[in-house]
């Protein structure tokens, strides 16, 4: 089967399900996306990695990231390989000097690790058939500079709550919310800062 690549393209609060995220994926030199809904945390471990944020501690997927460079493990690709009621299953292809292996992972974890790893995402045409979304072609591509959003309700909720601070109250309140590892909020933070910076 041939394999599609994939990118990650956003990240957001999911419509469907309380306490739940969307990464959604686009095909690379294509129209369609493909949402996967992951859990808080998972969506955490990617954030972080999309917003190349150093937190105090490594997450999870950091120490995992470790764990394999210091045993000359390289993970070269990601594969989305099956979707069976409703639930998406994904294989690791990690790379050693004498050995190449698939390895079964949940597909949030496959994508933080992808992210760290700087390897492509691909999956199979089966699975954009019967999961993915056609985007209109609208003529010219936006790049948002950022990669992670989150739903247009909360981030209404949160840009006006992070335009009434000073400049000083949001650089306190991003050291709070990295002490909290709320790494999420902190990207909005950062990017008012950013914002008021130009």
């Amino acid at each position: 089967m041939r394999k599609i690549e994939l990118e990650i393209v956003a990240l957001s609060h999911s419509i469907t399900q309380t306490h739940s995220y969307a990464v959604v994926l686009g095909e690379i030199n294509g129209l369609r996306r493909l949402p996967i809904v992951i859990g808080g945390f998972e969506a955490q471990a990617i954030a972080v990695a999309l917003e190349k944020m150093h937190p105090s501690r490594p997450l999870t997927h950091d120490l995992m990231k470790n764990f394999m460079s210091a045993f000359n493990v390289d993970l070269t690709e990601i594969v989305i390989s099956d979707l069976q009621e409703g639930i998406f299953y994904s294989k690791l292809l990690c790379v050693s000097e004498h050995d190449t292996v698939e390895i079964d992972s949940r597909t949030s974890d496959a994508l933080a690790l992808a992210v760290r790893f700087g390897c492509p995402i691909y999956t199979y045409e089966h699975i954009l058939e019967s999961a993915g979304i056609l985007m209109e072609d609208t003529g010219k591509k936006k790049k948002s500079s950022s990669t992670t959003t989150v739903s247009q309700k909360e981030e209404m909720t949160h840009n006006e709550d992070l335009k009434a601070l000073s400049l000083e109250e949001l650089n306190t309140l991003l050291n709070e919310v990295l002490e909290q590892e709320d790494y999420i909020r902190a990207i909005a933070i950062r990017d008012e800062i950013n914002n008021r910076k130009r």
